[in-house]
């Protein structure tokens, strides 16, 4: 019997303030739930602007604790009435002065499973991520859902192998990557990395960009967000890159073990060769 997961992802334009934000993604949720999705995933810092376009101070008020603050509550809460496992992209504060920019995983029972904090942190125009967010420092843990092994990899961790192959060897099945990228900077690579990741480590891979041009900068962010699977093939369309969209997607995860039966890249890897690359 296949092993077929209904898999969700949302991306949308940022609404104004908090609240409308959570609250569209809330409905976008139970949306899915009436589709029959078991596990749905949300863009970068969801509930707020991609407020990185700009340094300023005042952004700082966005961040809250995980997973006691307030949208990571209420996200449990959703994930237990729905029966859903969840991917919620939050700006984190640990404590004064240390902040990231985390992802929270809930699983199906509301049960919080534990956090992705993004390793790599860009600092280039019209993302000065640096100014807001320290380096993650918890590894790239593989959570163990009620649909399957989840993983997740945020936005600039994407253009960097290291992370995805570590969410591969620690068992992946579906990897989320929330992020907000702009048209004039990274289109070109948009539909050329994510492929590229899940046919080298062989998994699922959900790709999740918003949408539209925010407050705080020119940065045109144009969706396109999507699925692909072991062999890098879109699982149905790619989504629009001008509105709002919800894109749910059935993934046979019995693919992975096929793809890697025939494909053996695991067993053909070489880790007594690969010193050099952590040396430098």
């Amino acid at each position: 019997m296949s092993r077929v997961v209904r898999a969700a992802l949302f991306q949308t334009a940022w609404t104004g303030d908090k609240e409308s934000m959570i609250a569209a993604h809330e409905a976008a949720a139970r949306e899915a739930a009436a589709q029959g999705a078991g596990i749905i995933g949300f863009q970068e810092v969801f509930n707020a602007p991609y407020f990185c376009q700009v340094q300023e101070p005042e952004h700082y008020r966005w961040a809250e604790a995980v997973p006691d603050g307030p949208t990571v509550q209420r996200m449990c809460a959703l994930a237990r009435e729905l029966g859903m496992v969840m991917v919620v992209p939050v700006y984190e504060i640990e404590q004064a002065g240390f902040y990231y920019n985390t992802a929270a995983v809930i699983d199906a029972d509301g049960s919080y499973l534990g956090k992705y904090r993004k390793h790599h942190i860009p600092q280039v125009h019209g993302f000065w991520e640096k100014y807001y967010f320290k380096p993650g420092n918890l590894g790239w843990p593989v959570f163990d859902t009620a649909v399957g092994k989840v993983g997740v990899n945020i936005c600039y961790d994407r253009h960097f192998p290291e992370g995805w192959r570590a969410l591969g060897l620690a068992g992946a099945e579906i990897v989320y990557n929330p992020s907000a990228t702009s048209r004039g900077l990274s289109a070109y690579l948009w539909q050329l990395e994510q492929p590229a990741a899940a046919v080298a480590n062989e998994y699922f891979v959900a790709a999740i960009n918003r949408v539209g041009v925010e407050e705080y900068g020119d940065n045109d962010f144009y969706g396109s967000s999507y699925f692909v699977d072991p062999r890098g093939q879109f699982v149905g369309e790619v989504a629009s890159d001008k509105r709002e969209e919800l894109v749910v997607r059935d993934l046979d995860l019995d693919q992975i073990d096929q793809v890697r039966q025939q494909w053996a890249f695991y067993r053909d890897r070489r880790p007594d060769a690969y010193g050099p690359l952590t040396g430098a």
